[in-house]
């Protein structure tokens, strides 16, 4: 399952608009209080959604990194995630804030941002190139100070121009990830060269400024010669702590430590941003690429397949101890992991049929057989957190519910919904029959071998995949569908055309994940989730949820007032995204899966929030030379 991360949003229709005003509730009225523990009406060091900061005004460096971490070295690896219109297979452009075209992962590591979020802190940004911000009386303006000292790449000065600059471009031509983030953004005006200040509507979550404030800053100056919507191949001017050095479109490409860093030592810092040279190599297919790690051609693999971690790495280097395979402990973050199931499409609309599908997926056959029972079964779209609904409805969720109670399905008020196991031989004959019934019940009806529907349409489904890997997994998954008479099959393209065919929906079902914030954003829950839109090139909502309900909810985590109504308001919202049967479910794991040849250092405890290899580990020379690498 990839990371795969990009977003946007469409226009409600009037009904869902209605729908969702009159389920808001006593809530809505609220006023937007839950950073009220940061004061208005003077400058604050950072901002925190609920609670006091734990970090103080003076603070020297972040707990989770080694001050004394040497630099040097390099990093080669593949990346286990990415953002914006990256693409880790291929790449054809280094211009990674819009939606066009395929940059590199980590173009981000090139640029700073006003603030920037601790990963041992939930929900809390400290200041980065700001060096403090003012929360206007009404909360609608944050008044951000820059800190003199920070400098473009080339040596000129970053002003508050450039942030401006920024956000105004990301919010008229950006990425919609970043576009819609910024929806309810009025402007973003300069008030001198080092004051910036971004004004909002009234009608953001107050919490729309964590989103905001980490967004990167971009160069005005660069691109009043550079069009900032098209593909290119000349590295943009950055200020950020790594710098484009090298590259080779689709191969690979090198990212340069800047030696003279503007705040290469302030806190934020301080400990970080070690390597000399971060080089991430493209490859197609999962094989070649762990043949290039066994080489030693790349230094640090997250695995994510776990037959190749169980049978694999019996290779000369591991059995000699110069790579070593590691367990770290998964991040304390919601995630979801799933098929979408396109519900745009006709043949998706009624969710029995979704559900017919999802019966034809033999987890426990499929855990046993290819993961060696590595995996734990997916039923919540917030795993791993406290967000994830359990049991009945609380007593606080039913005053969420009830008031929508002849809207949502009756699934709703009665345990949360569970993924039903098999009985593990692959062919669970009692689920395929419960399947075939739920198809019939859907208006689909058997000719010959084939399931059509009422027009006489043969019930075609295709899965669309990147890696081969997910062949031999769905094999299973897709004899079970043909068995019901489906014509199900499996394709695999090229990335470039994935990633095109994600963004404009031409898929029937494909397999994704997704991780959150600790503290899920109304702006990240709408891409997800959110019927405004559904139907935009490039949201995240790949199943085209479009349900009031579950627009009422993402509306009411503007209003919450302490981390126990959040957690109340995402325990319903889970429930009623449950019992929408537009995902499948499949599986999740409480570690990440690392090998990485023994020439690193790290700090003693991995963060929580995050799992910030590239900036706090760093290269150890002794050790290097001990596996004739140094």
């Amino acid at each position: 399952m990839s990371s795969h991360s990009n977003g946007n949003l469409t226009r409600r229709q009037f009904g869902q608009i209605s729908a969702a005003a009159l389920l808001a509730g006593p809530l809505a009225s609220l006023p937007n209080i839950s950073l009220a523990a940061n004061p208005v009406g003077r400058p604050l060091h950072g901002l925190s959604a609920f609670g006091e900061l734990e970090y103080p005004a003076d603070y020297g460096q972040f707990r989770y990194v080694n001050v004394d971490a040497p630099k040097g070295g390099s990093f080669n690896f593949s990346v286990p995630n990415w953002a914006f219109n990256q693409n880790p297979q291929t790449f054809d452009t280094l211009n990674t804030f819009v939606l066009k075209g395929n940059a590199p992962p980590r173009m981000e590591a090139c640029f700073d941002a006003l603030m920037i979020a601790p990963l041992d802190e939930a929900s809390a940004l400290y200041g980065l190139l700001a060096q403090s911000v003012e929360i206007s009386e009404d909360r609608n303006t944050y008044r951000f100070s820059l800190r003199p000292q920070a400098k473009w790449h080339d040596g000129t000065q970053l002003t508050a121009h450039d942030v401006a600059f920024s956000y105004t471009t990301f919010k008229e031509q950006g990425h919609p990830s970043l576009a819609l983030s910024l929806k309810e953004l009025v402007e973003a005006r300069a008030i001198d060269d080092t004051t910036v200040e971004l004004v909002f509507n009234g009608k953001q979550s107050d919490r729309s400024i964590l989103t905001a404030a980490v967004m990167p800053v971009i160069s005005k100056t660069y691109y009043e010669n550079q069009p900032f919507a098209e593909t290119s191949q000349e590295p943009p001017l950055g200020s950020g702590p790594y710098q484009v050095k090298r590259f080779s479109a689709g191969s690979y490409i090198e990212y340069g430590r800047v030696e003279d860093y503007w705040a290469r030592n302030l806190p934020f810092a301080i400990g970080q941003y070690n390597f000399d040279v971060l080089r991430i190599e493209f490859y197609r297919e999962r094989q070649a690429a762990f043949e290039a790690f066994k080489k030693g051609n790349i230094h640090f693999r997250e695995e994510f397949t776990s037959k190749t971690w169980a049978t694999e790495y019996d290779f000369p280097a591991r059995v000699a101890g110069r790579v070593r395979q590691e367990l770290f402990p998964a991040e304390k973050l919601p995630s979801f992991q799933g098929w979408a199931v396109n519900r745009r499409r006709a043949k998706f609309a009624d969710k029995r049929t979704v559900q017919a599908i999802g019966l034809c997926f033999d987890f426990e056959w499929t855990n046993r057989n290819f993961f060696f029972d590595a995996y734990s079964r997916t039923h919540s779209f917030f795993v791993g957190s406290e967000f994830e609904a359990q049991g009945k409805p609380s007593a606080s969720e039913l005053k969420l519910l009830e008031p929508m109670r002849d809207q949502l399905s009756p699934e709703v008020f009665g345990d949360a919904i569970l993924q039903p196991p098999s009985d593990g031989s692959g062919r669970d004959r009692a689920r395929l029959r419960e399947a075939s019934n739920l198809l019939k019940e859907a208006g689909w009806k058997r000719q010959g071998r084939q399931l059509v529907d009422g027009q006489g349409q043969v019930f075609t489904l295709e899965f669309l995949i990147r890696s081969p890997t997910f062949e031999r997994i769905l094999g299973k998954f897709v004899a079970n569908l043909k068995l019901l008479g489906i014509a199900a099959e499996i394709r695999l393209v090229d990335p470039a055309q994935y990633t095109k065919r994600l963004d404009t929906y031409d898929f029937d079902v494909t397999g994704l994940a997704r991780s959150y914030g600790a503290t899920p954003s109304r702006e990240t829950l709408e891409q997800l989730f959110g019927s405004a839109l559904a139907q935009t090139p490039g949201n995240t909502n790949y199943a085209g949820i479009k349900d009031p309900a579950v627009d009422a909810l993402i509306a009411k985590v503007s209003t919450v007032q302490s981390r126990d109504e959040l957690t109340v308001v995402l325990n319903a919202l889970d429930r009623v995204l449950r019992s929408t049967h537009s995902w499948i479910p499949n599986w999740y794991s409480a570690n990440h899966r690392v090998a990485f040849w023994d020439m690193f250092g790290m700090p003693d405890k991995k963060p929580d929030f995050g799992f910030p290899v590239e900036s706090t580990w760093w290269f150890d020379q002794k050790k290097a030379a001990a596996i004739g690498k140094g």
